[in-house]
């Protein structure tokens, strides 16, 4: 399964690679992209959206980090979750991001932080399929909950690879075991309907 690979994109999409790697490979698939993934059965999105409806405060503000073009943001959207900023490492993916329409606002940001992101300022994080096998590395997710008030919540998916590698849980059990985050929900189901490869969507809250 980590040797699947898209239609316009002829690479491995689930293994380990560097920083400079990813945003070339982000840069190059940015145009196919929202095909590719319509294609393929996308569903994680539209999973962690309707999750974290069923936890979010009333008209939340939103942080969707590594928005790429939109996808999620458009899942959020559409399940009434609307108040949204977006940031990506790359300048492609947010060129067609800005054309949705969706954004309070859009920037790019610097790989391995959370570039002009304040505490507290967003109630929930969004990070669908960011935090995963051959995207940003698991130590990413004790960024996102750095930014975090308590009672703020993050969503997202680990697919398949991502579970399989183990890495990623690893540092999700031990901010279990500090007591920095719970658990509200974790549901494995669809997230390349079409590839039959699923993902775990992942509810935390922060205490």
């Amino acid at each position: 399964m980590n040797k699947e690979s898209y239609p316009h994109m002829k690479f491995p999409l689930w293994v380990s690679r560097s920083v400079d790697e990813t945003k070339d490979i982000y840069a190059k698939w940015a145009a196919s992209y929202d095909v590719d993934l319509t294609q393929a059965g996308y569903e994680s999105p539209r999973r962690i959206a309707e999750a974290l409806k069923t936890f979010s405060p009333l008209e939340p503000s939103i942080l969707d980090f590594g928005c790429g073009t939109g996808l999620s943001g458009q899942a959020l959207y559409e399940v009434g979750l609307t108040k949204i900023d977006g940031m990506d490492i790359s300048s492609e993916m947010l060129s067609i991001a800005k054309t949705r329409k969706l954004y309070n606002k859009l920037w790019l940001s610097t790989p391995g932080e959370m570039t002009n992101v304040e505490l507290g300022q967003y109630d929930i994080i969004v990070a669908a399929g960011v935090v995963s096998l051959g995207a940003a590395p698991p130590e990413t997710l004790s960024i996102m909950i750095d930014k975090l008030n308590p009672n703020g919540l993050i969503g997202l998916s680990y697919n398949d690879p991502t579970v399989e590698d183990g890495s990623y849980d690893k540092v999700l059990n031990e901010e279990i075991r500090l007591g920095r985050v719970a658990v509200l929900f974790r549901e494995n189901g669809p997230h390349l309907s079409q590839k039959d490869m699923g993902s775990d969507i992942i509810i935390l809250k922060r205490l």
